[in-house]
């Protein structure tokens, strides 16, 4: 007698249902915010586009990662951007902004969105053009003036001592060291003279007065 089991059927049964809950789900969760989002072009910052993307029902901003496209063209049809992706700004939970730069001039920006749901926004924005820094000569300044720097005579240089540029100092005119040196060497041969013959005359003047004294004794 052959006993069957029910269990695998029954497993079978049991994801089959899971599945179809999941998949009825789905659409549950997307119907909560609605099946459009809302794209509005909030202008610019800095060349580059600024918008604002909710969902359209209950204006939730999106978790989910945003694909669009950016296109932007001039008035007159000559130029255009694009087309650009939409990256998420940290700034704001619903804002969103492209990567790159738009020149400056007038634009007409389009923005198209194909997930997690279709959605479209246009706005005509004007980027500024942005002066850049004026320079010191630009802007008229005077250059600054270095006052001038007087020479100092006295000053020694930088190969000479202390010692050797006190020494080239220039005596002051009427002081005792300007005398000419050949008027010292005069005054130093005038005294040795003198005392020379002083001491010869004490000599001559003892010599006469020994003489003298010898002669008495006799």
């Amino acid at each position: 007698m052959r006993t069957r089991h029910a269990f695998p059927a029954l497993t079978g049964l049991g994801f089959l249902f899971l599945f179809l809950a999941q998949a009825l789900a789905a659409p549950t969760a997307a119907h909560a915010h609605g099946d459009t989002v809302k794209v509005v072009v909030t202008g610019q910052r800095e060349g580059h586009v600024t918008t604002d993307i909710t969902w359209e029902n209950d204006g939730d901003a999106i978790e989910e990662a945003v694909a669009a496209t950016v296109n932007a063209t001039s008035p007159d049809g000559s130029r255009s951007m694009g087309p650009w992706r939409l990256v998420r700004d940290a700034r704001t939970r619903t804002g969103w902004s492209t990567a790159e730069v738009l020149p400056p001039g007038s634009w007409k920006v389009t923005v198209d969105v194909g997930f997690p749901s279709l959605g479209h926004g246009e706005k005509e924005i004007a980027v500024p053009v942005v002066d850049p820094v004026p320079s010191a000569a630009a802007s008229g300044a005077p250059a600054p003036t270095v006052p001038p720097v007087s020479p100092v005579a006295s000053a020694p240089a930088p190969s000479q001592t202390p010692s050797q540029a006190a020494s080239q100092v220039p005596s002051p005119a009427g002081s005792p060291s300007a005398s000419p040196a050949g008027e010292g060497e005069d005054s130093t041969v005038w005294w040795t003279t003198a005392g020379v013959a002083v001491i010869a005359l004490a000599g001559a003047a003892a010599g006469v007065l020994l003489r003298r004294a010898r002669a008495r004794r006799r």
